[in-house]
C-alpha cells in the first residue's frame, strides 16, 4: 500500500507544482496553516516515498534557437516496455518517455530538433531500437497546472473548460470535455451543423477519446467523456460552450 497523505501534504504537492522553484517552505507554511518545519518534514516524506519524483524545469525549446518539438506514438511489440523506455531516453534529442497501459501506443515520446532533418535523424534512432512509431505530431505549445482537488478547499470548482488561447487574428480555441447532458452529446458533428448546435465559423479541430486521437470529419459522433479541440475566428460564445456543456 502506498504512503497515506491527509490535505495538508495534497496542499503541499498543489503549491510546489504551481512553482517549485519559487515556493518556499514559509511560502507554503502561511497558506497552509502549519509551521514551515512541518512542511520541510513532509516534504522530504514525500520525497523519501517516492512520491515527489523530482522537480524539473519546464524549457521553451522553441526560444533555444528555434528548436522544434515532435511528440511520438510508439509500439514495442512484445519487447520489454520498460526496458525499450531506458534504451530510448539515450537516443540524442529525446527529452521525455512515458510508457502507456496498452498494447498499441504503449511508449509516448516527446523529442527536440534544430530542424526537421535532425527530426529524421532522431526518428531513425528510436526506430532503429526495434520500436515502431505509430503516428507523430509537431508540438506547438504545452500548458501545466497543478492537480486542482489539491488546492485550497475554499476556491469554487474549475470549469470543465481547460484552456484559452488566441490563434492568427482573433481566433479563439478552447479545449472542452463533453459532459452527459451536452445536447451536442451522441450527434454528429453535420447533425450538430443542421441542428444550430454550431455556427458556421466554429470548427472541431481535434477530438482526444480514450487516449485516441480522432480526425473529425462531419460523420464524426460526439461522445459523453471526449476532450474536444474548438475554433472559432470570431469568437466562442456561451452557446457554443453550452453545446459541449450542457452548463
Amino acid at each position: 500500500m502506498g504512503l497515506q497523505i491527509d490535505t495538508v501534504d495534497e496542499q503541499i504537492l498543489y503549491y510546489l507544482s504551481q512553482d517549485a522553484r519559487h515556493t518556499s517552505a514559509p511560502d507554503i507554511a502561511e497558506k497552509v496553516d502549519v509551521s514551515a518545519p512541518t512542511v520541510r518534514n513532509r516534504i522530504r516524506r514525500l520525497e523519501e516515498e517516492g512520491i515527489i519524483r523530482g522537480y524539473h524545469t519546464n524549457i521553451d525549446y522553441q526560444r533555444v534557437g528555434g528548436r522544434l518539438m515532435n511528440h511520438y506514438v510508439c509500439s514495442t511489440g512484445n519487447r520489454n516496455r520498460q526496458e525499450m523506455a531506458q534504451r530510448v531516453l539515450d537516443v540524442p534529442g529525446v527529452i521525455n518517455v512515458r510508457e502507456i497501459m496498452s498494447g498499441k501506443g504503449d511508449l509516448r515520446i516527446k523529442v527536440t530538433g534544430s530542424d526537421t532533418d535532425d527530426l529524421t535523424r532522431i526518428a531513425q534512432d528510436i526506430s532503429a531500437l526495434g520500436i515502431e512509431i505509430d503516428d507523430e505530431d509537431l508540438i506547438h505549445r504545452e500548458y501545466f497546472r497543478p492537480f486542482a482537488p489539491f488546492g485550497p478547499r475554499d476556491q469554487e470548482v474549475v470549469s470543465p473548460v481547460t484552456g484559452v488561447a488566441g490563434l492568427a487574428g482573433d481566433a479563439d480555441v478552447v479545449e472542452v470535455i463533453v459532459k452527459e447532458q451536452a445536447p451536442i452529446a451522441d450527434k454528429t458533428l453535420q447533425e450538430a451543423n443542421e441542428q444550430g448546435l454550431l455556427t458556421s465559423d466554429v470548427l472541431v479541430v481535434r477530438i482526444n477519446r480514450n487516449e485516441e486521437t480522432v480526425t473529425p470529419t462531419g460523420e464524426t459522433r460526439i461522445q459523453e467523456g471526449d476532450f474536444v479541440t474548438i475554433h472559432s475566428r470570431s469568437g466562442l460564445t456561451d452557446e457554443t460552450l453550452k453545446a459541449f456543456t450542457g452548463e
